[in-house]
């Protein structure tokens, strides 16, 4: 993913003043010296000539102290513009995600952004992205051609899709495609799921770039592979009538499918003190990571100012969203549980789990926390490791 740096920022500057060169340094939070920047082409046509400063009006967050972003940073240009228009919340982000969860609409409006994107020869791609900043523009010494400009805008997409195409790469790499008539064991299912990693990685990709585009479905589908050349109009024009049948058909199914096997309470699922319904061990490693999210934050701990600590903490979380998709699905009965299908998802949980015990060890050794809070853990990944090996040999022998 891009490293989106414009938080750890506290001013900088761009130089565009010698045609197909963009020089400039950034200062960061905590860092002794400031990034160089060492780039091959123009900026968008209101930066392009001109001299560009740029102070951060927030407090600069320091970088992790894992991150290495190389210096200088040598490569080409993507987007490099002040005028990008954005959505701003005219109230702060604490206020408007709790007016968005009571239904309500933030009070919002258009303002220009900064917007400063590159291809980083050992980084990929770098973003500072702000509205929040204060600028000084220089008047330009040159300005662009409609032609110039139209070159400077295929240069950027190019690449674009140059960096993209570590992405292709790795998604050609995962690609699996057994014999159609062949039944599916684990290992099918292990690649199967590694295929969908990278697709993922790279439809996030896709979203980090054109997610504010008027255009971003169409371009991120054009990109994706998902449809032919109007086909997105087509299904905008059939999306009243799919909405509609989607409804009926999830009442359908949650009336007459998805109802727990009240036989297996207990065993396959238990209903929470909220009322949700989940596998018992998928809650448990849920309330036991969710309590060392608590102890850390009672103990003024921030997760990301240390690597393994981090680690740690967000392993233990993402083992028990893996045993959600793993295990949850139990509850509505067996018989439409493909057993190599939910190893090959308990070993996914069990990666995350074995990353979250190096993590704890890790984080052990530098003394970090108290050690009670190091042994209850330790006992609990290792509980929850046995059990997960138990369920897996229990399907393997479905």
């Amino acid at each position: 993913m891009a490293w989106r740096i414009d938080e750890n920022v506290v001013r900088g500057e761009v130089d565009n003043r010698v045609k197909g060169t963009v020089t400039g340094r950034v200062w960061i939070a905590g860092a002794a010296e400031p990034l160089v920047l060492k780039l091959k082409g123009n900026a968008h046509s209101d930066l392009a000539g001109c001299f560009l400063r740029f102070t951060n009006k927030q407090p600069a967050v320091p970088l992790r102290k894992d991150a290495t972003i190389f210096n200088p940073q040598d490569g080409v240009i993507g987007d490099l513009t002040a005028s990008r228009k954005v959505k701003v919340y005219e109230v702060s982000l604490t206020e408007a995600t709790e007016m968005i969860e009571r239904g309500e609409k933030p009070p919002e409006h258009m303002a220009n952004c900064l917007y400063l994107e590159w291809f980083s020869a050992r980084n990929g791609r770098m973003v500072i992205e702000s509205a929040d900043y204060a600028l000084e523009i220089s008047a330009p010494e040159w300005r662009m051609t409609p032609e110039e400009e139209a070159n400077r805008s295929r240069e950027a997409a190019a690449n674009f899709s140059g960096y993209m195409e570590e992405f292709n790469r790795l998604l050609r790499a995962a690609e699996h495609r057994p014999p159609e008539d062949k039944e599916w064991d684990e290992f099918d299912y292990e690649k199967f799921m590694k295929e969908s990693d990278a697709r993922t990685d790279k439809y996030m990709e896709l979203l980090d770039k054109y997610g504010d585009d008027d255009a971003a479905e169409e371009k991120i589908a054009k990109e994706m592979g998902w449809t032919r050349p109007g086909e997105i109009e087509d299904a905008e024009e059939d999306e009243s009538w799919e909405m509609e049948e989607l409804s009926q058909m999830t009442h359908e199914t949650e009336e007459n499918l998805l109802k727990p096997d009240p036989s297996t309470e207990g065993v396959d699922w238990i209903r929470t003190s909220d009322g949700d319904l989940r596998h018992p061990l998928q809650n448990r490693c849920f309330l036991a990571a969710i309590a060392l999210w608590d102890k850390l934050d009672a103990m003024d701990l921030p997760q990301d100012a240390d690597r393994d600590l981090a680690q740690f903490a967000g392993e233990f979380r993402m083992t028990s969203t893996k045993l959600a998709g793993a295990l949850n699905s139990l509850m509505y009965g067996r018989d439409i549980t493909d057993g190599a299908f939910t190893v090959a998802y308990l070993k996914r949980a069990l990666d995350h789990l074995h990353k979250a015990q190096a993590g704890l060890e890790k984080t052990a050794a530098k003394k970090l926390l108290p050690e009670e809070v190091i042994r209850e853990n330790r006992q609990e990944l290792f509980a929850i490791r046995e059990e997960i090996l138990r369920l897996m040999e229990e399907f393997r022998n479905l």
